[in-house]
């Protein structure tokens, strides 16, 4: 780190500031709402363009590496000049790939990058593009780099990144001793506190000795919202904006004083929460329905509160943070905004009762909650432990393939599977975890064997390896040919025992997706 952090402190302060995002492997900071939207397939179109290697080719020099940075430098060999860009003009390239509407227009630019830039230089422009740089570096790893290259207190730059969800911005406080002026900053999201799994309500008895807070773990949109004199905004977890539910902003704006809160947007209907599955079909849309907040009507659950009226809570206990809380929202427009409901729970029978009692009101779980916890963005520890209902499974037939990533690039790992109709094959899924290297690697050889087209990345394959996958739930999908998909699906294990022919039926599937459309209320 000491190697990085010099490099950082020897560059002009906006290129440290460039080549330190960067060696996070992002294009962006991580509060800022660009995306590039270029995939691995247009990249590996504007390759083609480039280089004008044939399928076969490239796919043999993608195999020889396992990912789309090195196999575009070889591929690129003799093809572009040897020549440096600036990090500046690399800054550029991206924000305007982000802007850029249309595969047409962001594959031209891309094409024209890739012969600008050296083969060594596209190798890295295109990890951080698909943020894979896999360099041995990640963003804990940039900071102490920044610590030590700047002479700062590790906790000082990792407060300040935490709260400025920008590398780059850090580094400039740190180049200028300025880290201790940082400021949680309204409508500039931080990172979400997750929480670990538990298995069992045994697993929480052990965590919590002393007993724990609990609280219902709803299946929605995890949200942030906030307000101030610029009005009211939402954001999802990955730090984007969320346009789609304006009619949370009225009532948000009732709500005395300025603050930063963390809830769940769930659909909400006669009192009960409404299937994930509903509630998904108001996201992405471009224009807002007139009337689909009456069809579809939400609520923002809060259990949270980050900061109110200039007032940073993030280092208070769970405890002082939920008296804010409900001093907060005690006159807050039901049931627009509603506020959590916490339990105490002690022993393994409270946690069992607090459990199905959240199963009953149409949830998927709890979370418990350590009462002396601080709230630490972006971070998973087990201050906070979450236990859900048990997953489904179905047995599947695997119907294509894909090589996979980093240490699986020479290997099939990426499994799409289907479902029985009658005599057809029914798409419903894809799942890539689950399954032994040495499974892995033993049905890459079978695959090979039983390809039906080779298309490159991908082959559809003879349908005769049976898989059992779980999933936690699975919604309405136009993306599948049976019209479902799995949400969270993995495999559990092989099915070696069952032939393709005895894999799971479309009407099981209609059936399963029945009865949680029931335990939910719908």
């Amino acid at each position: 780190m000491l190697i990085v952090g010099e490099y950082l402190r020897s560059l002009p302060l906006e290129d440290g500031a460039r080549a330190a995002l960067f060696f996070t492997g992002r294009a962006f900071p991580k509060f800022a709402e660009d995306v590039t939207q270029v995939g691995a397939r247009l990249i590996w179109e504007a390759l083609a363009t480039v280089t004008g290697a044939s399928p076969r080719d490239m796919e043999t020099v993608y195999r020889r590496h396992g990912d789309l940075g090195a196999a575009a430098q070889e591929l690129l060999a003799g093809k572009t000049e040897d020549r440096s860009l600036e990090l500046a003009a690399a800054e550029e390239a991206f924000r305007e790939l982000a802007t850029r509407r249309g595969p047409g227009a962001k594959l031209e630019l891309l094409a024209q990058m890739l012969r600008r830039l050296s083969p060594l230089e596209a190798k890295y422009f295109i990890k951080i593009l698909t943020g894979e740089l896999r360099i041995g570096l990640n963003e804990g790893l940039v900071e102490e780099a920044l610590a030590r290259g700047f002479g700062r207190s590790l906790g000082d730059i990792q407060r300040a990144h935490m709260l400025t969800g920008d590398i780059g911005e850090t580094l400039r406080l740190a180049a200028t001793n300025r880290l201790g002026e940082v400021r949680l900053r309204l409508f500039r999201p931080v990172g979400f506190m997750l929480a670990s799994a538990a298995e069992t309500a045994q697993d929480l008895v052990r965590t919590f000795p002393a007993g724990a807070t609990v609280e219902d773990k709803y299946d929605g949109i995890r949200a942030q919202a906030h307000k101030g004199p610029a009005g009211v905004k939402l954001f999802s977890r990955t730090l984007d904006e969320i346009v789609e539910f304006p009619e949370l902003v009225c009532p948000f704006q009732t709500v005395p004083g300025e603050f930063i809160l963390d809830g769940e947007i769930i659909g909400w209907r006669d009192g009960r929460p409404t299937p994930f599955t509903e509630l998904q079909s108001r996201l992405g849309r471009k224009h807002a329905d007139l009337f689909l907040h009456l069809d579809l009507p939400v609520s923002f659950l809060a259990f949270d509160v980050l900061w109110c009226d200039g007032i940073l809570l993030l280092d208070e206990p769970w405890r002082e943070r939920r008296s804010r809380l409900e001093s907060l929202l005690a006159q807050a427009p039901a049931p627009a905004v509603q506020l959590s409901t916490p339990v105490a729970a002690l022993s393994e029978e409270d946690f069992e009762k607090a459990f199905e009692g959240a199963l009953a009101r149409g949830h998927e779980g709890i979370m418990a909650k350590a009462a002396d916890s601080p709230y630490v963005p972006g971070r998973r520890g087990r201050h906070w432990l979450k236990l859900k209902r048990p997953l489904a499974t179905l047995d599947v037939v695997v119907t294509a393939v894909e090589y996979g990533h980093g240490k699986r690039h020479a290997v099939l790992s990426d499994y799409t599977f289907a479902v029985r109709d009658g005599d057809r094959l029914l798409s419903i899924g894809k799942a890539y975890s689950g399954l032994a290297d040495a499974d892995i690697l033993r049905l890459t050889e079978y695959f090979r064997q039983h390809t039906v087209a080779d298309e490159g990345f991908r082959r559809r394959v003879e349908p005769t390896i049976v898989l059992e996958v779980a999933f936690n739930n699975m919604q309405r999908s136009g993306r599948h040919e049976s019209g479902f998909a799995l949400r969270f699906p993995r495999i559990v294990r092989l099915r070696p025992d069952k032939p393709a022919s005895e894999v799971d039926t479309l009407e099981r599937v209609r059936d399963l997706y029945g009865r949680q459309q029931q335990r939910s209320g719908a």
